[in-house]
């Protein structure tokens, strides 16, 4: 699909270099879920972890068409809560959703506009009732984003995540229920 200046994709295989290029640096790695040391490190992860199977490329495309991978989306379809004699009903109803991008390309609104489409990709054409997002709490950047695209806030947890640096650091919950989101301004 294609926002105004963005084109999203499936992530591919083919794409974990260029993923690789921004992940490697220092304030990429310090808030996502895993890093590592080197490229086939990185790619042994890369392909463990199956990034392609859920994570949406965001590419900027430039005055000549040419498409440039700026950043990714995970976009992981889960199932909901409910009670046992209905739980067939909760079967991939929600999704939760993160994301990385290049610090180059930061402070003109790739990011929102990419989340934008990846929760209109939810809720349209995926049919899910909820988005989720979650981060730690000194990630303000991510929180931000949460709420610029209209995500509400749902939890503050205290020291739930362990952090590499060997910090438990605060959480927060963000998410987006599908009914609310056309009734949210989308600029």
């Amino acid at each position: 699909m294609t926002t105004q200046r963005l084109s999203l994709r499936r992530l591919e295989v083919a794409d974990a270099q260029a993923t690789w290029e921004y992940r490697k640096l220092p304030e990429v790695q310090r808030w996502i879920t895993s890093c590592a040391e080197d490229f086939p490190q990185y790619l042994e992860q890369f392909l463990e972890a199956r990034r392609y199977a859920h994570d949406v490329a965001v590419q900027l495309l430039d005055a000549q068409g040419q498409a440039q991978l700026i950043g990714t989306v995970m976009v992981k379809v889960k199932d909901g809560w409910g009670q046992r004699e209905i739980a067939g009903a909760t079967r991939g109803v929600e999704a939760e959703i993160g994301w990385s991008f290049n610090p180059q390309y930061g402070g003109v609104g790739y990011a929102s506009e990419a989340v934008r489409g990846v929760i209109e990709l939810c809720f349209g054409p995926l049919g899910l009732r909820r988005v989720v997002a979650e981060c730690f709490a000194e990630n303000e950047p991510s929180w931000r984003l949460m709420e610029r695209v209209g995500m509400r806030r749902e939890g503050y947890s205290k020291r739930d995540g362990l952090h590499r640096n060997g910090q438990w650091m605060d959480g927060m919950t963000y998410a987006l229920l599908a009914e609310e989101w056309p009734t949210l301004p989308k600029h």
